[in-house]
């Protein structure tokens, strides 16, 4: 053991704004969703999956109307946010940003009909919802979350008298 109580094989935290954890949080949700919108079982209807357009019947879970094209963007929006995350503005902007991107998609779905030809994504119903929902979450965590650096002991994990966490209960 250390003199700072740590073991060798326990990592010190990348000190980290919530801001840029929030948006690190939501990058790798839109990658996830995306790599799983490739997976048949949990996408049904895989085998109907078109590139982009309406007449795709894939949906993630059962409830979110796919495509290629949406799953690809998932994913790098998905990984815009992991880039984002490692510099607070950059967090920020990804955070406002992308959920002004999405409130538009909102603002944009709900009107355009579920078989409409504009409906290039696709996007059902609950994508809408979806993608108006996300635009508020994401606006919000973007002006809530804080920008300042934690302490360097509470990145640490460290108590008030400098043991850690993990070790004081010893």
């Amino acid at each position: 053991m250390s003199a700072t109580g740590h073991h060798w094989w326990e990592a010190e935290r990348r000190r980290t704004t919530a801001v840029q954890d929030g948006a690190a949080g939501v990058g790798l949700v839109f990658l996830v969703v995306g790599v799983l919108g490739f997976l048949p079982g949990i996408t049904t209807d895989f085998s109907t999956m078109t590139f982009a357009g309406h007449d795709s019947d894939a949906m993630l879970l059962g409830i979110f109307e796919v495509s290629v094209l949406h799953n690809l963007i998932h994913i790098a929006f998905g990984l815009a946010g992991l880039f984002a995350a490692w510099m607070v503005k950059g967090a920020r902007w990804y955070l406002i940003g992308g959920g002004v991107l999405y409130l538009l998609l909102a603002l944009y779905g709900l009107p355009v009909g579920d078989d409409h030809a504009a409906n290039f994504l696709p996007a059902n119903t609950a994508d809408d919802w979806l993608h108006l929902v996300l635009g508020v979450a994401m606006i919000a965590l973007g002006l809530l979350l804080h920008t300042k650096l934690p302490k360097e002991s509470e990145a640490r994990g460290e108590g008030d008298f400098g043991e850690t966490n993990r070790g004081a209960a010893r």
